[in-house]
């Protein structure tokens, strides 16, 4: 049922003839007559009545006349709720990394459970691509990713990606004398014949050790798999392998974070979301302190 047709007939409920309900929503007579005809054809019930040279409300009519007040009430309602300028409230889905997660999402939830209550956000843990495909599938709406300079991602056009924080990273290596220092290709030349960790739900870090190896020369024996960074720390101190971590994490005892140049790996983090759901106020909201979040911070590890 059109709710143009609802607002007439809860109208003509209320003033009781078709000339004053034309006068009050700047229509002809005509136009209220057929448009309330076309909403009885529409419920298949008898709406209006003759009352001498006037009609009135059948009792069908009346009962729909009072669910009319009470969906175009709804409907108003909706619209202050969910237009660009109403007050954010709702529940987000999001889907990150955790050290977006961590290191960015909690605190704005804690700042919203004081200035916007109403706004409630549940959290699944996942990588990019893991991410991505919920918010394709409607599992989420909004998803916490990062790619790295070296191995960039590529956005599907109906997701709007905004940029966050970045972090530097290097190698995490075994804190061995003479542990060398220079560009990356000068200190993958020196774990060429090393084994390789790298993570065991997203490709972009291997991507960025193949690229970098493969200017140092060499193909990397990649041999493990972890998604922890504390779990890579503690594979490098056992000596399975080095690969790489956040140049601001703190390395375990036994490992040195080797920082890499000319090229530096810049990882970069994003808010992504749908276009058609850019303007819902909770998440315009969220997206925002997450961008001025990242305005005054960096993230040490991902």
């Amino acid at each position: 049922m059109e709710t143009r047709r609802l607002e007439l007939l809860a109208e003509l409920s209320r003033l009781g003839s078709m000339r004053a309900v034309a006068d009050v929503l700047g229509t002809t007579t005509s136009t209220v007559s057929q448009q309330i005809a076309a909403l009885s054809r529409e419920t298949g019930s008898v709406l209006l009545e003759p009352d001498g040279r006037r009609v009135r409300l059948t009792p069908a009519g009346r009962r729909l006349a009072e669910h009319a007040v009470t969906i175009l009430a709804a409907v108003e309602e909706a619209r202050l709720d969910l237009g660009p300028e109403a007050e954010p409230n709702g529940t987000i889905r999001v889907a990150g990394f955790a050290t977006a997660i961590r290191g960015s999402l909690l605190p704005v939830i804690t700042e919203l459970a004081t200035s916007h209550p109403r706004v409630h956000l549940l959290i699944r843990e996942h990588e990019p691509a893991e991410a991505l495909a919920l918010l394709a599938g409607d599992g989420a709406d909004l998803a916490l990713t990062y790619d790295y300079n070296l191995a960039p991602a590529t956005i599907d056009p109906s997701l709007r990606a905004t940029p966050l924080w970045t972090a530097d990273w290097g190698l995490g290596v075994p804190a061995l004398p003479g542990t060398p220092t220079g560009t990356a290709q000068e200190v993958f030349t020196r774990f060429r014949t090393a084994d390789w960790i790298v993570n065991s739900r997203n490709t972009a870090d291997e991507h960025v050790i193949r690229t970098l190896a493969s200017m140092a020369g060499f193909s990397p024996r990649v041999t493990h798999q972890a998604d922890s960074l504390d779990l890579v720390q503690d594979m490098i101190t056992a000596g399975l392998g080095v690969g790489l971590l956040p140049i601001a994490a703190t390395p375990s005892s036994g490992i040195r974070i080797l920082p890499l140049t000319s090229p530096g790996v810049v990882l970069r983090s994003y808010a992504v979301a749908r276009h058609g759901r850019l303007n819902w106020p909770p998440l315009a909201l969220v997206t925002g302190l997450l961008r001025d979040r990242a305005d005054g911070s960096d993230a040490a590890e991902s």
